[in-house]
């Protein structure tokens, strides 16, 4: 029976280690973006929603690839943080190729939010992909 459950310790370090990476990935996008993300979302700013739950897929598929390919915690965490890079670059990337996004998500914009979110998505795939080793 506990030959089953022998790789639970390194389950629930990855598993709880990826939920602090998801907290500080929040903290620190939120931190750097000009809009003010919690807030927008609580006043049920859809474009808001968008781009930053964009942003977390964008930064969930590099964390999951590091956690399937590390070769130990700190690889784990080397990987992530190079995937929260990517995710700060995407924002800097979408930023300039729509003016005034920041103001346009805070407006309400829907297209402002799907454009932020999509790229920061895309951004995500090409990095998990490239995360394969």
């Amino acid at each position: 029976m506990f030959g089953y459950v022998a790789g639970l310790p390194a389950f629930l370090a990855y598993f709880i280690l990826g939920l602090v990476l998801y907290g500080l990935f929040a903290w620190v996008y939120t931190t750097l973006t000009p809009q003010k993300e919690i807030t927008l979302i609580r006043a049920g700013n859809t474009a808001a929603v968008v781009a930053f739950m964009g942003a977390i897929l964008g930064f969930s598929l590099p964390l999951s690839s590091a956690a399937a390919n590390s070769v130990g915690i700190i690889d784990f965490i080397i990987w992530s943080i190079i995937g929260l890079l990517a995710q700060i670059l995407a924002f800097f990337v979408a930023s300039r190729t729509m003016t005034g996004l920041h103001q346009r998500i805070t407006d309400g914009e829907i297209a402002a939010g799907l454009w932020g979110g999509g790229i920061a998505l895309a951004v995500g795939i090409l990095n998990a992909a490239c995360m394969t080793y």
